[in-house]
């Protein structure tokens, strides 16, 4: 019989938030900046950012439910849990606020949640590479969708096929979203996430749920404001399509900026939509920029 390798403790702590045990990497000192990932993503994606980070900055990263090392959630992402889960994590760490909101991909709409629904809490966002959906079309049968997602998910799960399709899954995403084509983050850490029987069925009910969640953006923007502090945009334009698109996708994340009178949005022609692996030193600056108030002078 062939002893079975023991799953590896990650850094970092768990903590209890509605009775799902978060995992939570929280280093260094000073004003603190809460960290999320995409869709699907892991608390190492920002393994390249943090240390550009933590001399002067509190990082605190941490995995959504299902993602990481985080327990799931039995309830299907909703903006508003997002946000919820934010406040409720820096009020557990007890993180003294204002805090800069840093968030990749999808993210970003959890963030900007989170700005709009608790503004004496914001110090500031910066969004990398974000999704970005003006006039997202709900699909019907929700929960129909999420259903199906969580089920395709188990079977991977008992089937064995997460445990050998996981991290070759995240491979294939480094590989053609990002420049470096190589991923930097630990391969412990990377079996163990995304080789859980877990990943598939959060990463595929989060994007069973994506227009959902945008839509919930687009009406909360109507009623809620943004607060009145920095916001930075870093847009990839260093991507595999083709021109035409990524002129378009500048052309949408400029939008996205200007809903601040503090925005400003960063084209980074040198780098694929995981920028913080091609580009972590932009993803630093903008953060410490941030941080110093300095507002844009434009776009």
């Amino acid at each position: 019989m062939v002893a079975r390798r023991p799953v590896p403790v990650p850094p970092g702590a768990f903590v209890r938030i509605d009775g799902i045990a978060l995992h939570v990497l929280r280093e260094g000192s000073g004003p603190v900046v809460i960290a999320t990932s995409g869709l699907g993503g892991a608390w190492f994606d920002w393994d390249p950012v943090a240390p550009l980070l933590t001399a002067d900055c509190t990082v605190v990263r941490f995995d959504r439910p299902g993602l990481g090392y985080s327990e799931p959630d039995p309830r299907p992402p909703t903006l508003t849990h997002e946000a919820d889960r934010i406040a409720a994590l820096a009020d557990a760490l007890e993180l003294p606020g204002p805090y800069v909101l840093l968030a990749h991909s999808l993210g970003a709409f959890h963030v900007e949640g989170f700005a709009r629904m608790y503004p004496e809490r914001t110090a500031g966002l910066v969004l990398v590479d974000p999704s970005n959906e003006e006039r997202p079309r709900v699909r019907p049968a929700r929960r129909a969708r999420v259903r199906a997602a969580r089920v395709v998910g188990g079977a991977m799960r008992v089937s064995g096929l997460a445990r050998a399709v996981g991290p070759a899954a995240r491979r294939s995403v480094l590989f053609t979203q990002s420049r470096r084509h190589r991923d930097v983050a630990d391969a412990r850490w990377v079996r163990g996430a995304y080789g859980s029987g877990r990943f598939f069925a959060t990463a595929l009910t989060e994007n069973a749920t994506y227009f959902d969640v945008a839509a919930e953006l687009v009406d909360l923007r109507r009623v809620a404001p943004l607060p009145d502090v920095p916001l930075r945009v870093l847009a990839a334009a260093g991507g595999y399509e083709s021109l035409a698109a990524r002129a378009r996708w500048v052309r949408a994340l400029r939008t996205l900026a200007n809903l601040s009178p503090r925005g400003r949005c960063d084209v980074l022609d040198d780098s694929a939509h995981f920028v913080m692996s091609d580009r972590p030193d932009a993803v630093a600056d903008a953060v410490h920029e941030v941080l110093s108030g300095r507002t844009a002078s434009g776009h």
